[in-house]
């Protein structure tokens, strides 16, 4: 991922070297090479794609394309955070490698497990894993669209939270390859470590607001972002409601930026009438230019 960026824009391929300096590994070779082994490791998977999506956003900045606000799926919001000027790139892909590690730390290898529940509303989810909650940690880690909710949280406890989803009429579960089940109360040890490195750096007040994954909310100041980016990693990301929370402020087209097309996918089940494009490469900028700017 990222590849023909890297090698058709100098100035991409610098940010590529500065990410090395700062995380001590060649990013490019693992995104671009493997093994794939590494690139899966969740340490090593959130820096190599916010470097990645970094990449596909420094296309945009100098442009005509000024954004009315932003947001970020989990991991994406913290490249929605260099969007806004909240933070810098070397800060974010720093901040970004620490996090992955402490996500990693914070559970046992295979004690985890993270699965995708489709058909079911939001109200059944959450008593679903309330019922399972009787055989561990399990909760709704991901609130993404009408009728898909990723939980996460102990295996044990996960597993019997799909038995239960089926018996109330879930048309498809599924385990994920995830393996860190983030956004559950597993990861408040990891936001506890986070937090003393995110008080340590410089942050900016917003240039435009952030709907953040923990509120749905519009934040502006940067105190406000520093409390929120700690309360996420324990919390559910709703996505949904970031997602409707945009469109009623006036929001009509919608722009992701990076590699792959899910939250795309997922914008147009949430606000069918929306207009959605995806910049990952050079083509896929200028087709947006021609139809957007």
């Amino acid at each position: 991922m990222g590849k023909v960026l890297y090698e058709t824009n100098p100035t991409i391929s610098a940010l590529y070297q500065d990410a090395e300096k700062v995380l001590g590994y060649d990013v490019g070779a693992l995104c671009f090479e493997g093994p794939a082994e590494q690139l899966n490791q969740t340490e090593y998977t959130q820096p190599a794609l916010l470097v990645t999506s970094l990449a596909a956003l420094q296309l945009v900045q100098n442009g005509p394309l000024i954004p009315a606000a932003v947001a970020g799926h989990s991991l994406g919001e913290f490249t929605a955070l260099v969007a806004a000027g909240a933070i810098g790139f070397s800060e974010a892909v720093g901040l970004v490698q620490k996090r992955g590690k402490y996500m990693a730390e914070a559970v046992s290898p295979g004690s985890g497990l993270v699965a995708a529940i489709l058909g079911l509303s939001e109200a059944e989810v959450f008593a679903v894993c309330k019922e399972a909650g009787k055989l561990g940690i399990v909760a709704p880690a991901n609130l993404n669209s009408p009728g898909q909710t990723v939980i996460a949280g102990e295996k044990v406890a996960v597993e019997r939270a799909l038995e239960l989803a089926k018996t109330r009429g879930a048309k498809r579960v599924k385990a994920l390859p995830v393996s860190v089940p983030v956004h559950t109360p597993l990861m408040q040890i990891a936001a506890d470590r986070l937090k003393k490195d995110i008080d340590r750096l410089e942050w900016s007040d917003l240039k435009v607001p952030l709907i953040n994954n923990v509120d749905a909310k519009a934040l502006l100041s940067a105190d406000e972002v520093k409390v929120s980016l700690v309360r996420q990693l324990p919390s559910s990301v709703r996505w949904q409601e970031t997602i409707q929370m945009m469109w009623a402020m006036g929001i009509t087209n919608f722009i992701e930026i990076g590699p792959g097309k899910v939250l795309t996918g997922l914008v147009k089940r949430i606000v069918p009438e929306a207009e959605t494009w995806n910049i990952f490469d050079q083509e896929s900028y200028e087709h947006v230019l021609a139809h957007v700017a």
